[in-house]
């Protein structure tokens, strides 16, 4: 339904703020939304000091993190966009429990976050992590790196397992194809099957078997109460014990004491983590030193473009929201992805 002109105008909000200045919203983006979308009141805040102020008379929010006391003062409140991808920051009685719609980037971190996936997959099977300290060392590691246990190997041939088949995995099953590798996934509604792009698809109840036949697991599925410690001790002893495990969901997914007795015992042949229970890691965690493990710090989702993405997805879903059109992104609050 397109507003009258002499209607009152939307209040659009805007507060997500980071230390690390990537994920703050940059100005150009409120800039070019009042210039683009004359008939709202944009109100961009720099920090989270006036939130409780700004918040009872707003139509619309950007945020990944708001209180259940705010979402009780928004009474006109109808749409939140988080621009992050998991929204278990979200998930609350006060906003579950309401009628505001929420939305979330999950296809703007997506496709990028899969490109990072596929790039740890090479570095573990072509033992990349090795030749950057044998350069550091200016040594010349080519029987060493051959010798060593994994050894250098193909990915073709070799079966990808992913946990979730969402914005991370359909890209991610896409490349593997395309690689030559076999892909077989595991998500929480196995009915909706394979959509052409992996092999077999299996239920939660069913994801033993997946960890049982993969060569590379890799966590892309949300937090929430069922994905807590997904990958946990039993599991990781079903793996391959040339196998390899990739998490790129969140910390939560993975037992994380259980993969690095795993990795110094050398009952799994490696690991490629992007995403920890705590962040920044710890300067004294036991990870640092583990054997076989490739640490990436939370760069899974960097990219130059992240914004326009972001942008891209937010008007669209903006111009939709004005005329009445369903959202893309939508979020289902009570499954909490």
């Amino acid at each position: 339904m397109v507003r009258s002109t002499d209607a009152p105008m939307l209040k659009l909000l805007i507060f997500v703020s980071h230390p690390f200045a990537l994920w703050s919203v940059p100005d150009w983006f409120s800039a070019r939304l009042r210039k683009e979308f004359p008939q709202l009141n944009v109100v961009h805040l720099p920090d989270y000091s006036r939130v409780d102020a700004e918040i009872p008379d707003t139509d619309i929010a950007i945020a990944w993190s708001i209180k259940p006391e705010q979402i009780c003062a928004a009474r006109k409140l109808r749409w939140i966009h988080s621009t992050a991808a998991a929204i278990h920051t979200l998930i609350f009685p006060e906003l579950v429990n309401s009628d505001i719609v929420v939305t979330n980037g999950r296809d703007v971190h997506g496709p990028v976050v899969a490109e990072h996936v596929i790039a740890l997959i090479l570095a573990l099977a072509k033992k990349i992590p090795d030749a950057v300290r044998f350069q550091v060392k200016r040594e010349w590691g080519q029987e060493r790196m051959w010798d060593e246990q994994p050894r250098v190997r193909e990915v073709a041939g070799a079966t990808l397992g992913l946990i979730g088949l969402g914005s991370i995995g359909r890209p991610v099953a896409r490349s593997a194809r395309a690689l030559g590798m076999g892909v077989i996934a595991a998500r929480e509604h196995p009915e909706k099957g394979t959509e052409g792009i992996v092999d077999a698809v299996f239920g939660p109840a069913q994801i033993d078997e997946l960890f049982r036949q993969a060569d590379y697991v890799v966590l892309a599925a949300p937090t929430t109460r069922a994905t807590q410690a997904l990958a946990s001790a039993a599991r990781i002893a079903l793996m391959k014990a040339d196998a390899c495990l990739i998490n790129v969901g969140r910390g939560p997914l993975l037992d994380e004491n259980a993969l690095v007795l795993a990795l110094r015992e050398k009952k799994v042949a490696g690991a490629a983590l992007d995403v920890f229970p705590q962040e920044p890691l710890d300067p004294d965690s036991p990870l640092w030193d583990v054997p076989n493990l490739l640490i990436t710090p939370h760069t899974a989702g960097l990219t130059d473009k992240v914004w326009e993405r972001h942008y891209a997805l937010f008007s669209e879903n903006l111009r939709r929201f004005l005329t009445g059109k369903p959202l893309l992104a939508l979020v289902n609050k009570h499954e909490g992805y």
